[in-house]
């Protein structure tokens, strides 16, 4: 069996398996009890970009959404009886976003989630994830993302997050999570889609596309997300989708990338890990098919990807309507 082929059935069966009756009993899947709705958003990501959203079960899936919203806080837990946290609320959102369901939050729950998000909205343009008071440029995003399928994203949250990013920049063209934090390519995924989201990418110059193209490890091809450490599959999809926003995605060799994704791929059990050989999960997996998909879509018969919104783009044409 070739790694330089998409095993696609065996990846899809890798997701579907992910909440089994076999998997339920083991240690790590209640171990990772804290990250079940951003795991969700991830396999159900994948599936939709390989044309295989029916692989789980809608119902089922929108009942478990609902089932992760906090009556009190406004937001969407990880899990039902957790805490509300603005990175789980963005992943339930997406969800429903991408199934077309957004009108199980019509009415009180719609202005409950507006009201959580502007809860954790902090001085000076930035967001916490929650009421514990973390800031990070990911809850700006967070923020930020959500405001706009809301509709409910002003001109003063525009103008303080924008700042706010703009000062999370480092001298190397790389953005950190707080102002003068080590560059790091996934918080500069997060800063720049929250400038796209803005229409603010103009602010950026070839620092950024530059910093991000030299993540490329030859001769693996995969990305790092910082210099001077190992090639991860994730970044295929935070790099990539950074350099696409910037519209310098041909900086970097798609060849070369590509086969770096490939070989991360169980070909017995299916699913991609972070690098050849390791164990996977539908993190990677998910990152690993949107990465292939951003390249070469069509010759992998897969939807085309948004990359600033982390969902098709069949999907996202519904943001402007």
């Amino acid at each position: 069996m070739s790694t330089q082929e998409f095993h696609r059935d065996r990846h899809i069966k890798f997701i579907q398996e992910l909440d089994s009756k076999v998997t339920k009993q083991t240690y790590e899947y209640w171990l990772l009890e804290h990250l079940r709705l951003n795991g969700l958003y991830w396999g159900i990501m994948a599936l939709a970009t390989v044309n295989a959203l029916d692989a789980l079960p809608r119902d089922e899936v929108i009942q478990f959404v609902m089932d992760c919203y906090d009556k009190e806080e406004g937001g969407f837990a990880a899990f039902p009886g957790h805490d509300a946290h603005i990175l789980t609320t963005l992943s339930g959102l997406q969800i429903l976003f991408i199934y077309d369901r957004f009108d199980v939050i019509e009415g009180e729950k719609k202005d409950k989630i507006l009201e959580f998000v502007m809860n954790q909205r902090c001085s000076g343009g930035s967001f916490r994830g929650d009421k514990f008071g973390e800031i990070d440029t990911r809850f700006v995003f967070a923020a930020v993302y959500i405001l706009k399928m809301l509709k409910g994203l002003t001109q003063e949250i525009a103008d303080g997050a924008t700042d706010f990013i703009l000062r999370c920049r480092n001298f190397d063209g790389g953005f950190g999570l707080l102002p003068g934090s080590e560059s790091h390519a996934a918080q500069a995924y997060t800063c720049l889609g929250t400038l796209a989201i803005l229409e603010q990418l103009d602010k950026i110059d070839n620092r950024t596309p530059s910093w991000l193209s030299e993540r490329q490890v030859l001769p693996s091809g995969g990305f790092n997300g910082r210099p001077e450490k190992l090639p991860d599959v994730c970044y295929s999809w935070w790099v990539l989708l950074s350099l696409s926003m910037l519209k310098k995605s041909h900086w970097i060799s798609f060849e070369d990338l590509e086969k770096f994704i490939l070989e991360c791929q169980d070909l017995e059990n299916g699913g991609f890990s972070d690098r050849p050989d390791n164990q996977t999960d539908v993190y990677h997996t998910c990152f690993a098919i949107t990465g292939l998909s951003l390249m070469f879509s069509s010759k992998y018969g897969m939807k085309p990807v948004d990359p600033i919104y982390c969902m098709p783009v069949d999907v996202t044409d519904r943001l402007s309507t």
